[in-house]
């Protein structure tokens, strides 16, 4: 009985022996380039990679593609920014795989398309490499298998393409999802009499809407004018600063300025955490169909090559 559990247990050790999946974030130093740019392309960068193994090509290919949706869902459910999802010419290609997928953004300030994650299939290039291989489970002489692998990785450059897409003159244009903090919340029109009381609201509204899940702060600076404070926000790109005056107050209302377009909304204080979460929503999507309209009027479809060579 014991040896045939043994065996029961080094078949199931078989089983979990693959598919093999590790994850890690690292800095990466390199020196073979020229002509770093901050954040999009620099000497040393912050990314995760991760290194797979499979029994079989199919798992391998497929796991390539989840991957690669999973980056493309990064860019636009997260950072508000569309992307091509595409494969790599043999010469563009991660050296020594198989294959190379990706996702390309534009950035419209530039007219240049940038790359934005890759999913490589390296197929068992590398395993026969380095000797890496598993039992073959289906021999009864231990005959061996050289494992099918892949790699994929995302970068700070991530940060960069969102600056360079969403940005303005003003500053940063930050997509909700992703900013730090969503709700900026600045007294206004305060005197002696009210000050009081106005700075009691603001950090009242501030832990509501902290408590259902907003990412909000407020201002209460008392050494900085309100419009220095609107300024300095609007350079640090949240999305939606709340001002509120005595007048408001009385009003039982606030005063939402969007980031992104410059548009302000009266919102009333009942129902207002749902309301700004709407309105940080539709930010969202205003931001990536923006994003979208610029990426789709630069792209053209070419298919001769004479087409594509510029006279």
């Amino acid at each position: 009985d014991m040896q045939k559990k043994i065996e029961e247990l080094e078949e199931e050790k078989k089983d979990l022996d693959l598919p093999l999946k590790l994850n890690q974030w690292c800095n990466v130093v390199r020196w073979e380039f020229k002509h770093p740019q901050p954040f999009l392309r620099t000497r040393e960068f912050l990314w995760q990679e991760g290194h797979t193994a499979f029994a079989t090509r199919k798992e391998a290919e497929d796991e390539v593609f989840t991957i690669l949706d999973l980056y493309h869902g990064v860019y636009k459910e997260l950072l508000a920014i569309p992307t091509v999802k595409g494969r790599k010419t043999e010469k563009e290609k991660f050296a020594g795989g198989d294959f190379t997928t990706t996702v390309e953004g534009y950035i419209s300030a530039t007219g240049r398309g940038i790359q934005g994650a890759t999913s490589h299939h390296l197929g068992q290039n590398f395993s026969k490499m380095f000797d890496i291989t598993i039992e073959d489970p289906n021999s009864t002489t231990g005959d061996k298998l050289f494992v099918h692998q892949n790699s994929w990785g995302l970068s700070t450059r991530s940060i960069g393409v969102m600056v360079m897409v969403h940005g303005d003159d003003k500053g940063l244009v930050l997509p909700p999802r992703v900013a730090k903090i969503q709700v900026v919340i600045v007294p206004c029109g305060m005197t002696d009499a009210n000050k009081a009381e106005v700075q009691a609201h603001c950090e009242a509204l501030e832990k509501s809407l902290c408590k259902a899940g907003l990412r909000a702060s407020a201002d209460m600076r008392m050494n900085v004018t309100v419009g220095w404070k609107f300024n300095a926000w609007e350079q640090k790109g949240v999305p939606v600063r709340v001002e509120i005056g005595p007048r408001d107050m009385k009003n039982q209302q606030v005063v939402a300025v969007r980031r992104d377009t410059g548009a302000k909304v009266t919102l009333k204080n009942e129902n207002l955490e749902t309301n700004l979460q709407d309105l940080l929503n539709t930010i969202h999507d205003d931001m990536y169909n923006r994003a979208l309209v610029e990426r789709d009027n630069a792209m053209v479809v070419v298919n001769d090559w004479k087409d594509f060579c510029s006279n």
